[in-house]
């Protein structure tokens, strides 16, 4: 069951993603689905998560992921809280916005209420 404002997924760069996969298949065990040529899932993490490889969506660093069941709504309250929303965007599944936290902090947001 997925909690408003938990942390949900964390999203990784993935230049190379067939070496990125053997890699962590072969060190710890992970499962993947791909999602196309740029995007693969991974389980048995812990976290759910994925490795992101188009140059246009990747970011040079993992992107923590929160969710929220009003995706809205939690806008409304980074901001609020002095946060500013970078990115805004529709992804097959669901929505999410990206903000810079008062510490310079990215992260995410997504809800798969559409």
């Amino acid at each position: 069951m997925r909690k408003t404002g938990a942390i949900d997924y964390i999203e990784l760069p993935g230049r190379n993603m067939s070496e990125v996969k053997r890699f962590y298949s072969a060190a710890f065990g992970w499962d993947f689905q791909s999602y196309g040529p740029h995007y693969c899932a991974f389980s048995g993490a812990g976290l759910d998560g994925g490795f992101q490889a188009d140059g246009d969506e990747m970011h040079p660093h993992p992107l923590v992921i929160l969710y929220a069941e009003d995706l809205a709504a939690a806008e409304r309250k980074v901001e609020a809280a002095g946060g500013r929303v970078t990115i805004r965007h529709d992804f097959p599944g669901g929505r999410r916005f990206h903000f810079r936290d008062p510490a310079g902090n990215i992260l995410a947001v997504w809800t798969d209420k559409v």
